[in-house]
């Protein structure tokens, strides 16, 4: 891992944002709703993938699987290996193991 992507704090406020704050120094805070919307299991990532081929570019509003009947929040995350945290989201979705990495590729800042 790279100063880049070893965080120093990850700071979870499961109905708001996920803010981790990086060992190079940057912060990046994740609103819950984004994070959720780039979940990177297989099933989403191949989700999202279809929804860009076929949605032209003004219309790509994307629609979460799961239960809506509440508002998203992050039930459950854990820490996996030293490289990954795993959320368990209100939608009864929890596959996803966001990488250190892709959480650094994701960062809203850049985007």
């Amino acid at each position: 891992m790279t100063p880049q992507t070893t965080p120093l704090k990850l700071d979870l406020k499961r109905d708001e944002r996920l803010e981790v704050r990086w060992q190079d120094g940057h912060t990046c805070v994740y609103p819950i709703a984004y994070l959720r919307a780039h979940c990177p299991c297989a099933g989403c990532k191949a989700e999202r993938e279809e929804r860009l081929k076929q949605a032209p570019a003004k219309s790509r509003l994307t629609v979460l699987k799961g239960d809506h009947a509440r508002p998203l929040t992050a039930v459950e995350a854990e820490l996996v290996g030293n490289y990954a945290l795993r959320i368990e989201w209100s939608d009864n979705h929890g596959s996803g193991i966001y990488s250190f990495q892709y959480l650094r590729e994701i960062c809203p800042e850049n985007h």
